[in-house]
């Protein structure tokens, strides 16, 4: 059955975790900038996120957080590689080269574009306390016949924003065919990589 309040309540939400500056938006911004592998891109956020709010409303939220060993290695894991794609992103901000996105840029295979999307998003252990633990949480608390609205709702959110930021991106792509615009695109991937590196790693 189809509970309309439970699912706009899933889709509130998620919206409101999924928009803030995190790892996986800047990169699906990039990528829509730079008009690689876009739909891809999206699609692997979306059925990642979709996986994890399936597994945290569910019930696998508890197991994870009564696993240490678990929430360590993504810790380390996790704050290592933010850590190198922050500052692979501000070695081409200070680069002497400079990049336009009407220009050729280097192709990233499909794959390469897949396992970078799959790394910053699985390596990242924000998102398991957003989707699994947190919304799943909560979706928890609904009646088992209302959790699958709830869980619809919130995947919903996931698609839509994904969706927006991406083709959004993609669209604008010519507004940033200056070098320094293109720059500046680098030092807020940078920034907000090496800040999220420094959130995963010195959490509490």
């Amino acid at each position: 059955m189809f509970f309309l309040a439970t699912y706009l309540k899933g889709i509130g939400l998620c919206a409101s975790l999924i928009m803030a500056i995190g790892a996986q938006n800047a990169h699906v911004l990039r990528m829509g900038l730079r008009r690689q592998h876009i739909l891809l891109t999206i699609f692997t956020c979306v059925a990642i996120d979709a996986l994890l709010i399936a597994l945290g409303v569910a019930g696998v939220g508890t197991l994870v957080q009564s696993s240490p060993a678990l929430l360590i290695a993504a810790r380390w894991g996790g704050a290592a590689f933010l850590l190198w794609y922050g500052l692979r992103s501000w070695r081409a901000v200070l680069s002497s080269e400079t990049l336009a996105v009407g220009q050729a840029a280097p192709m990233p295979s499909a794959k390469q574009a897949f396992l970078t999307v799959l790394a910053l998003s699985l390596l990242n252990p924000h998102v398991y306390l957003d989707t699994v633990v947190l919304i799943g949480a909560i979706g928890g608390q609904y009646p088992l016949a209302e959790r699958g609205s709830f869980a619809g709702g919130a995947m919903t959110a996931s698609l839509l924003w994904f969706s927006l930021l991406g083709l959004g991106a993609q669209r604008l792509s010519g507004l940033f065919a200056r070098p320094i615009a293109w720059k500046c695109i680098d030092a807020l991937t940078g920034t907000t990589m090496l800040g999220m590196a420094g959130m995963v790693a010195f959490a509490s």
